[in-house]
């Protein structure tokens, strides 16, 4: 059975197809239309759809999809196995819930640490029994970078060094790097040692557009046996809350 998944976000909407839990395809589009949907309507034949989205109005394609296919729409009532503790579910990103949904769908009976780097960083955390109570939201890369250059006269903008590693730096380019790259190390850092002061065994699970970004941050951590990288992850949960969700 073929799954259509399609997770719209901030910046970007993703599209992809499962058969099963096999990812066949995937695609990214900053504007995505009607052209875009046909082309993998074209190639599978689709049996069902799921889609995910931060935004609230529906997309012209997306009610082209309703008249051809029964369309769930991912919502927090959607838990696929999960027990969702957060007091304000209503209020909680769908892209949050997907990547813990597929963290537990993906990693079972372990307690999973979600880091997603995207337009803003979350932190998220689902145990062993798959209780999920909350997370941390904070700025993302590139928007710290942006925002240095945006609320100051002076400093220029750059952009994200993934081969930079001093301790500090040694002109203005260099300590804005220092800043905003091993500020977010050390952030990364401490979110895990909180989360494991009172867990034993546990994944920690980097996903998102920044996933591979980070595990060049914390490679030389004591950290780095533990990670796991699922860039795909908010589809793979979407993928899950449908064949929950059918089950």
């Amino acid at each position: 059975m073929l799954n259509l998944v399609i997770d719209i976000g901030n910046t970007f909407t993703k599209v992809a197809v499962f058969e099963n839990d096999d990812l066949l395809k995937v695609e990214q589009y900053e504007q995505t239309g009607s052209k875009d949907i046909d082309s993998f309507l074209s190639i599978y034949k689709i049996n069902r759809v799921i889609t995910s989205s931060v935004k609230t109005e529906k997309q012209p394609w997306q009610i082209l999809l309703e008249n051809k296919f029964p369309v769930i729409y991912f919502n927090s009532s959607i838990t696929a196995g999960i027990n969702n503790h957060y007091k304000t579910p209503n209020t909680l990103g769908a892209d949050r819930l997907a990547a813990v949904i597929g963290a537990n769908y993906l990693y079972p009976g372990t307690n999973n640490i979600i880091i997603s780097g995207g337009t803003c960083i979350t932190y998220d955390f689902i145990d062993a029994g798959a209780n999920y109570f909350g997370g941390s939201i904070s700025p993302g890369l590139n928007m710290r970078y942006k925002a240095v250059n945006h609320y100051t006269a002076a400093l220029p903008l750059i952009q994200a060094d993934k081969n930079f590693n001093a301790a500090y730096g040694t002109d203005t380019v260099s300590a804005i790097k220092s800043g905003v790259q091993n500020g977010i190390r050390y952030e990364l850092e401490g979110f895990i040692n909180e989360y494991i002061k009172t867990q034993k065994g546990y994944n920690i699970i980097l996903s998102g557009g920044d996933s591979i970004f980070f595990d060049t941050l914390l490679k030389n951590s004591i950290f780095a046996p533990y990670i796991k990288i699922e860039p795909y992850l908010v589809l793979k949960g979407l993928n899950a809350a449908i064949q929950k969700h059918n089950d």
